[in-house]
């Protein structure tokens, strides 16, 4: 129901006063992309650089598309906890979290998070080679991992379904066979932060060891809650993991990894800036409309079943991963995966203390994966790889919407505040509910929004439907989805000659798929929707159909020969008896991809890609059009790329210096896009677009003391035809830049590093419309026409900063950082549920947080 915000910056890998980025040659089996690697000191020391890009162990110039990935390590000299921490210091990535159960990852100008059980990701999500790309549950906890990878442009080949644009994965850290080792970490900050984080790690004799990790954080909201109770924006995650690996023989390994997630934040600042919070009962003015002021929110009396906002979220999943080397060519690879979640988040979606909309979403999936991969690699010129799986999924997403009649019918008519009736008081300042809620304000109101339609609506009949608006009126719809995917794919490269290399792949993907839908108009039919359809329509039909909604009780009298009246709701009509309507399909389809690669030095390369990436069709399982009418099923067709890469690849000054460069072109064809009808979402096709870009990074150390970093991004992504015709896409900035460094010292009894960064975005819309007020109609869904464009964030820079001490000869460090330095106000999202109503909401970013840290190792 509400969509998702957009973090600051977009950037690159950045490298700190780190161990060389490198990994093990024996790679666990679900380890798919990079990792990249820069030398600890400026000694020039043949570092080796091992990356599973390519599903096979390489140096990092050896891959043929941009990537980038950090260790563990990394992350936590970064400060890096989660998706949204990540996209400052990625180039070309952007996540916008609201909070866990919504977030929309975007790789170079291409969104994936919409809600629908039967939406297909754009951007395939990881973890350990299980795909958990659906938006609900793919947000995740970062701790205690050995790398997070991301790679660039379409990855279907490699990656399967959802990688349309690109992937993201999350390779665990297991346990260790040799040692017992562990970690504890403590941190403190404003807003009450706090953060408690453990790691164990203990063989089992010689051939086996079991890890178990967790982390647990909280903090205060960030938007004070004017009406009492927690602060919104807040914080409450739980983590943990427990893995065991078996290692039977030195050619086989065996891993299963358990990981469980709970969280439980107050709830979302969907505040409104257009009006001011006010205390629903004496209409007294609380705060006002800045972004960083406080929210006047409430769910709706009663709604679904006592619910108050926040979110309830728990994600858990169990991993198999085997890797058998059957002999010195041939390896086997095996990843067996169940995975479910369950998140449910209740929102104030027209953002004011007055219940004129109170929404849920209630998603819920159940995952089975396996996955084989037999490689060939007997170190001759010929690489290759073929493999299939099997991808079986079950999915609910229930949208409950509460609506008060008479709050909504105020809106409409634009007399919030009283239309008059409170001398004085302005536009932005609702008027308590005493007065929206008085049949014979209502009923004035009846009149006038009549009046706009040209229809002069009698004072009796405005009376008995004023007596009939509903202070709560619920309406529900669920869709549904079931999909079993069968893959089957290969890819195979060959080097000419020591210098050249060409490579291709090719993978099949056949889905046989389900998509459901059931919506209900739950306590009698909208008085308001049937007020609003009446007088669309032709006499006599009008003048019969208000003056049927005027019968008291008009609201829960039956249909029936005697009162023809149909069932309305006020946003959608109800499935024919309420019941759930399904409708089956398939669909096939090939993604391939070609490369060649120069590699004029050992330590240099340069490249050139095409790739096809594709996204299945997707089968809208929607509500009837009008009451009593069938549900509808329409076809969004399968989305395609053609994706066109050159780039460099270079390392120079005994490899203290690292640069790399990726020119783009992206053609689309079918744009999939998620549009707003009403309150509800639709994906639909919004034909042809295309983007452009370059993404850059240079990493430079100076010497021991000094290292220093700078990432740059371009990418112009627009849509070439139908209505959305020059628009930019949703929560992609033109240009987006990221700098800093490390600065390390001794001092006494230790040493002391300074780590600070900046990031930058430029100007971002929240949605594809780029709220032109043309596209904002009452013939595009819109109930309030929108005619302001305000729904977009101008350029702005974030500022962070970390201040670390470590011990001589001792694992304990304490470290200071700060985010947002300087305080910056931005916003993360805009529009939302309350837009079709003309009450957009926006949500705010984060302001300045600061804390302290406390590590031990052992």
């Amino acid at each position: 129901m509400n969509k998702i915000t957009f973090h600051a910056g977009s950037a690159l890998a950045l490298s700190l006063s780190a161990p060389a980025w490198a990994q093990d040659p024996q790679s666990t089996p679900g380890d798919p992309p990079a990792v990249q690697s820069v030398p600890e000191s400026t000694r020039g020391e043949d570092e080796t650089i091992v990356v599973t890009a390519q599903l096979r162990e390489q140096r990092l110039i050896e891959v043929p598309f941009a990537v980038t990935a950090f260790t563990g390590k990394a992350l936590d000299q970064l400060g890096v906890q989660e998706f949204e921490d990540l996209a400052r210091y990625t180039p070309g990535l952007a996540v916008q979290n609201q909070s866990p159960n919504n977030a929309a990852i975007n790789i170079r100008g291409v969104t994936s998070d919409s809600a629908d059980a039967f939406f297909e990701p754009r951007i395939s999500i990881y973890q350990d080679g299980v795909s958990i790309s659906k938006p609900r549950g793919a947000y995740v906890e970062l701790f205690d991992v050995e790398r997070v990878e991301v790679s660039k442009g379409p990855q279907s080949t490699l990656y399967g379904r959802g990688a349309l644009i690109g992937a993201i994965n999350i390779v665990q850290a297991k346990p260790d066979l040799t040692q017992t080792s562990g970690m504890a970490r403590a941190e403190y900050g404003n807003f009450d932060y706090m953060l408690g984080e453990a790691m164990i790690n203990a063989p089992l004799g010689e051939n086996a060891a079991i890890r178990i990790a967790g982390r647990y954080k909280q903090r205060d909201g960030t938007v004070k809650n004017l009406l009492g109770g927690g602060d919104f924006q807040s914080v409450k995650t739980g983590a943990v993991r427990a893995s065991l690996r078996v290692r039977p023989s030195e050619r086989i390994t065996f891993d299963v990894i358990g990981n469980y997630q709970k969280d439980t934040p107050n709830g979302t600042a969907f505040k409104s800036l257009a009006f001011r919070p006010t205390d629903p009962v004496t209409g007294e003015v609380l705060g006002g409309t800045g972004i960083h002021d406080g929210a006047a929110l409430v769910a709706g009396d009663n709604f679904d079943g006592g619910r108050d906002l926040g979110l309830k979220r728990t994600v858990w999943g169990v991993t198999g991963l085997m890797k058998a080397e059957l002999n010195d060519a041939f390896t086997l690879n095996s990843i067996t995966a169940y995975r479910q979640f369950h998140a449910l988040e209740v929102l104030d979606a027209d953002g004011t203390s007055l219940p004129v909309i109170t929404a849920a979403d209630d998603a819920r999936s159940k995952q089975f994966s396996q996955e084989l991969r037999l490689t060939w690699n007997d170190g001759g010129p010929v690489t290759a790889f073929v493999g299939t799986s099997f991808f079986h999924e079950k999915g609910s997403d229930r949208t409950p919407a509460q609506f008060d009649e008479r709050a909504a019918l105020a809106q409409i008519a634009g007399a919030l505040n009283g239309g008059g009736f409170i001398p004085g008081r302005p536009a932005s300042d609702p008027a308590p509910m005493a007065l929206i809620g008085n049949p014979g304000f209502t009923s004035l109101l009846l009149q006038g929004v009549a009046g706009s339609f040209s229809y002069l609506l009698p004072g009796a009949i405005a009376n008995g439907i004023a007596a009939n608006l509903k202070a709560a009126h619920d309406e529900e719809q669920t869709s549904f989805s079931k999909t079993d995917a069968f893959d089957i794919f290969g890819d195979v490269s060959f080097k000419v000659s020591p210098q050249f290399e060409v490579g291709a792949g090719l993978r099949w993907t056949h889905d046989d798929k389900t998509s459901g839908v059931q919506a209900e108009v739950q306590n009698g039919r909208s008085i308001l929707g049937g007020f609003l359809g009446a007088l669309s329509q032709p006499e006599p039909f009008r003048t019969l159909l208000l003056n049927a909604l005027a019968v008291p009780g008009a609201a829960t009298i039956p249909p029936s020969i005697f009162y023809p009246v149909p069932i309305f709701g006020l946003t959608f009509q109800a499935t024919p008896g309420n019941a759930r309507i399904n409708q089956s399909f398939k669909d096939n389809g090939f993604t391939w991809r070609g490369f060649a690669r120069y590699q004029p030095t050992p330590d240099s390369s340069i490249y050139a890609i095409y790739a096809r990436g594709r996204r299945p069709e997707v089968l809208n399982a929607l509500p009837p059009e009008l009451p009593g009418a069938d549900a509808r099923f329409v076809v969004a067709d399968s989305e395609s790329v053609d994706s066109f890469e050159i780039g460099a690849k270079t390392t120079a000054l005994d490899r203290r210096l690292y640069l790399d460069g990726a020119l783009f072109y992206y053609k689309y064809k079918n744009f999939q896009t998620t549009e707003q009808i009403g309150t509800t979402f639709v994906t639909s096709n919004a034909g042809k677009a295309d983007s452009y870009g370059f993404e850059g990074q240079a990493r430079y150390s100076v010497g021991p003391a000094l290292k220093l970093f700078a990432n740059y991004a371009f990418n112009h992504a627009r849509f070439k035809s139908g209505v959305f015709k020059g628009n930019r896409f949703r929560l992609s900035p033109d240009h987006t830049f990221s700098a800093g460094g490390t600065f390390t010292t001794g001092a006494p009894g230790g040493r002391i590093d300074f780590t600070p960064a900046v990031t930058y975005q430029s100007k971002v819309f929240f949605d594809n419309d780029n709220d032109r007020p043309e596209l904002q109609t009452v013939a595009r869904g819109k109930i309030v026409p929108d005619t302001v464009q305000d729904e977009l964030q101008k350029g702005f820079a974030l500022v962070s900063a970390r201040l670390g001490y470590t011990l001589s000869g001792s694992t304990f460090r304490i470290e200071a950082f700060a985010d947002n330095v300087l305080n910056k106000k931005y916003i993360k999202d805009a529009g939302n549920t309350g837009d079709a109503l003309g009450m957009a909401t926006f949500i705010p970013g984060e302001p300045r947080t600061y804390g302290l840290q406390l590590t031990t190792r052992f």
